[in-house]
């Protein structure tokens, strides 16, 4: 590693500053991109209700999808650090990408119940690969811009927690998308639901999703040169792919952002529909008429609740003890919210459920918030370490990857945690040791994962000075002074 000089710091200047209206913009481009998998989610279930595909067939095409998007993410990461246009690196990518997306999810999801289930299989699988094509010259771009904003320590922090607070409104809407599609007094039918709520989401994302494109302002390109050249090379670019993902993988610090990310999203999507479950069968035993709409509002509660109260606590925290600090403390006070659910999940009080949600909160409102920022100096440190061309796309697509990654294996040991217990949805009714073990499960997994994610954090190096030094290093070896 190149050795840090340990004098003149650079102290934070005004082109560090991220002005309100493109915080809101890159905000506005975060919605889209949880706006997008949270309709995905539950549009997906109604594949089996609405247009009868057998369970088989959905299983697949939820998961080849997953697969294709887990490798074309490097790909649109990799070409984005090393394209250059009148309009920058990554906008183009952006804008383009939020139209194609948009587009396509509207075209996705208008399956016809009549059609045969061979022909709306092929349907879905193909414009599903195309959708994810869309969504990646959106997502992927987006935020490798993210990473290269504002250069400061701190404004990093405060821009991801901004960004991250616009994308919970996602979560606040995405619940009641079950409620509005099943309602026959909206829809006459799950199918027309589907068809026409599609229609709504695709453009909604469209509109929000140009606007980190036209409003934004990317890293000033005057002294980032030496970028890779493009041979037209299919070879040539994927050796440079790989090359880069080699150097990525030596990067220490960002191994353990990953593996905490790892860590705690894998213990959290592991239990997320336990809680529906033990809502429905525990509280309410199994009348899915009588839990109406308890976990719909469990889980926008949680949603307000992490934008607008954690995120900026996370925020403040993370200004006044350092980054590591304040994912150490948020993923100590989420792993206490677990704890408290076992009270909390009450079948005399529906209403203490929501104790534990702002200690829960904490969990990933801390954890993207946080490691988006931090992923943003270790950026700066691969700079050093490895020179141009900056890799901010290639950075973000490993990383969410990871998210990804984690997201699939834990759909499915959630899965084969509920066949262990003998739990079956299908059933009136679950037994006291199944609801039991379900509930020590929905505790001690999200626990156990936070905890070792703290172990691995513990010895984090990259500190607000340290990341000053470096950032004073490529200020000067740039000429940017």
């Amino acid at each position: 590693m190149t050795e840090l000089q340990t004098n003149n710091p650079v102290p934070s200047i005004k082109r560090d500053r991220v002005p309100v209206g493109q915080k809101a913009a890159f905000g506005a481009g975060h919605l889209v991109n949880n706006l997008f998998p949270g309709a995905l989610g539950v549009f997906s279930f109604f594949l089996l209700t609405a247009f009868g595909m057998d369970p088989i067939y959905a299983g697949i095409l939820g998961g080849l999808p997953r697969i294709y998007d887990a490798i074309i993410d490097p790909i649109i990461g990799h070409l984005s650090d090393n394209s250059n246009s009148r309009w920058g690196r990554r906008r183009p990518f952006i804008f383009v990408g939020a139209i194609l997306s948009g587009l396509f999810f509207i075209i996705l999801w208008q399956l016809d119940p009549n059609d045969s289930q061979t022909y709306n299989f092929w349907y879905f699988l193909i414009f599903s690969l195309v959708f994810l094509t869309g969504n990646a010259l959106f997502a992927t771009p987006l935020i490798g811009l993210g990473y290269e904003m504002t250069s400061d320590y701190k404004e990093r922090t405060r821009l991801m927690g901004f960004s991250q607070t616009i994308g919970q409104i996602a979560w606040m809407i995405v619940p009641w998308f079950w409620v509005i599609i099943a309602d026959p007094t909206i829809f006459k039918t799950q199918a027309e639901g589907v068809h026409k709520l599609s229609v709504i989401v695709g453009i909604i994302c469209m509109l929000l999703g140009i606007l980190p494109a036209l409003f934004c302002k990317e890293m000033d390109q005057t002294n980032l040169q030496n970028r890779e050249k493009s041979n037209k090379s299919i070879f040539s670019e994927l050796l440079g792919l790989f090359k880069s993902i080699g150097l990525i993988s030596k990067n220490k610090s960002f191994m353990k952002l990953c593996a905490a990310t790892f860590l705690v999203f894998n213990g959290f999507q592991m239990v997320a529909s336990f809680s529906y479950f033990i809502i429905v069968f525990y509280m309410f035993n199994g009348d899915y008429g009588l839990a109406g709409s308890w976990p719909a509002w469990f889980s926008t509660i949680t949603a307000i609740l992490t934008a607008f109260l954690i995120i900026p606590i996370v925020t403040m925290i993370s200004t006044k003890y350092g980054k590591k600090n304040a994912f150490i403390i948020t993923t100590l006070l989420s792993i206490i919210g677990y704890g408290l659910k076992w009270w909390g999940f009450s079948p005399g009080n529906p209403w203490l459920m929501f104790i534990p949600v702002p200690l829960i909160a904490f969990g990933l409102g801390g954890l993207f918030t946080l490691m988006m920022s931090m992923t943003a100096d270790v950026c700066d440190l691969d700079e050093l370490e490895n020179g141009m061309p900056r890799k901010e796309g290639t950075f973000g697509a490993i990383y969410w990857w990871m998210v990804k990654l984690g997201q699939g294996i834990a759909l499915v040991l959630a899965g084969w945690v509920l066949e262990v217990i003998g739990f079956d949805a299908g059933k009136p009714s679950q037994s006291v040791e199944t609801m039991t073990s379900l509930r020590l499960f929905d505790i001690f997994i999200p626990i156990i994962t936070a905890a070792i994610a703290i172990w691995v954090m513990k010895n984090y190096s990259l500190s607000e000075d340290k990341a000053k030094e470096i950032k004073a290093q490529l200020i000067a070896r740039r000429g940017e002074l």
